[in-house]
């Protein structure tokens, strides 16, 4: 096992990812829905660039290139999932600001938790880069390495399944 020290002022490339920690672990949350896996993803996506650090060509694009390296483990672990079969014993809805609302605010925070974690692991990714991050469709396309009508098709498609099960879910 290699072991990984980032100092700040020695090293920009550390320095960098550092930076960029906090919002890797709420995205690796968001799309893991779960704490420890995500801790486990963020950490995993940090030894994969070190490795791998001597292929960033430009200090200024190490967001999406880190972005993307924790993506594709996040994918990777989302389908582990499935083909060994578990589920999450509960969804929790921790990757969002907390929002203080009308009675019944939790409840529909539920609801999203399943919807997306019903979507496939490619479009619940996409959903949670534009609407989560806020991302135009091109950044997206550019830190998952796809075209980007692929990313459009897989919005239009995550778009269609959560509108069915937001529908089911309300009766």
């Amino acid at each position: 096992m290699e072991a990984v020290v980032v100092g700040a002022q020695a090293d920009p490339f550390g320095t960098l990812v550092e930076r960029s920690l906090s919002s890797s672990y709420r995205l690796a949350r968001a799309i893991l829905l779960d704490d420890t896996e995500a801790e486990d993803a963020v950490q995993d996506a940090c030894l994969v660039a070190w490795r791998q650090r001597s292929s960033l060509r430009d200090l200024d694009r190490v967001g999406p290139w880190f972005d993307r390296i924790l993506i594709n483990g996040c994918r990777d672990r989302l389908r582990s999932r499935r083909r060994q079969r578990v589920r999450a014993l509960a969804l929790q809805g921790a990757w969002r600001e907390p929002v203080e609302g009308p009675p019944g605010v939790g409840e529909l925070d539920a609801v999203l938790d399943a919807a997306l974690d019903a979507l496939d692991p490619d479009h619940r990714i996409v959903v949670l880069l534009r609407y989560w991050q806020d991302l135009p469709l091109d950044a997206i396309a550019e830190r998952l390495g796809v075209p980007l009508g692929t990313i459009k098709s897989r919005l239009h498609s995550a778009h269609r399944t959560l509108q069915s099960s937001l529908e089911a879910s309300h009766g």
